[in-house]
Formats: structure tokens, sequence, C-alpha cells
């Protein structure tokens, strides 16, 4: 059984007992989230494709923990000018557990 779900401007497909990684959520470290935004499920039934979404069914995950990213440099520059710029970048990111996929 999978299904594929969409968090953070990004989709992913799950399944039970999978941890993934996903954009950061505000929900404290051991809480139970529903994720209603399903696109498509897939088990002993026939494929259930969402139009644009499957609102009967949850998606129920565990979070783990949260944390940062590795940094990302950014380097502006331009030539013949003089001009050079250095930025970084870490991105917060949510580390769920997926516990069961159903209604």
């Amino acid at each position: 059984m999978y299904a594929v779900i969409e968090t953070g401007g990004k989709q992913y497909t799950v399944s039970p007992n999978k941890i993934i990684q996903i954009e950061k959520l505000e929900a404290a470290v051991g809480d139970s989230i529903n994720l209603p935004v399903l696109l498509l499920k897939r088990d002993e039934s026939p494929l259930e494709i969402g139009k644009p979404i499957l609102s009967n069914i949850k998606v129920q995950a565990e979070v783990l923990e949260h944390n940062r990213g590795e940094k990302i440099k950014i380097m502006k520059f331009r030539r013949r000018k003089h001009h050079r710029k250095q930025m970084g970048h870490r991105q917060y990111h949510t580390l769920i557990k997926i516990t069961n996929i159903g209604s």
C-alpha cells in the first residue's frame, strides 16, 4: 500500500512505517498529525486518484524530530565591477514517520 501526498509544495510517495523528511511543520516532537492532501492511493483495491484530492482518506504520521539541512552557499559575482556577495542558507526540516494510511 502506498499513497502520494503533498506538503510544503512538494509531493512524496509514502507507505506505512516509512520515514521522510519534509518542510518544517508547526508540531511538537512526538505529536501525531494528519496529512489531509492526498493525491493518489494504491492498495489491494483499485487505484484511487483524486480530482484534485481524495478528501475522505487521511495519512497519519508521527513527528520524530526537527532539524536543519546542510548549508547552501550563494555567491553573486559581477565581473569587472569589483562586486562580490556571499550568503548562506540552512532550511528547516521535520522528520516524520508514516503510521497509517486510511479513512
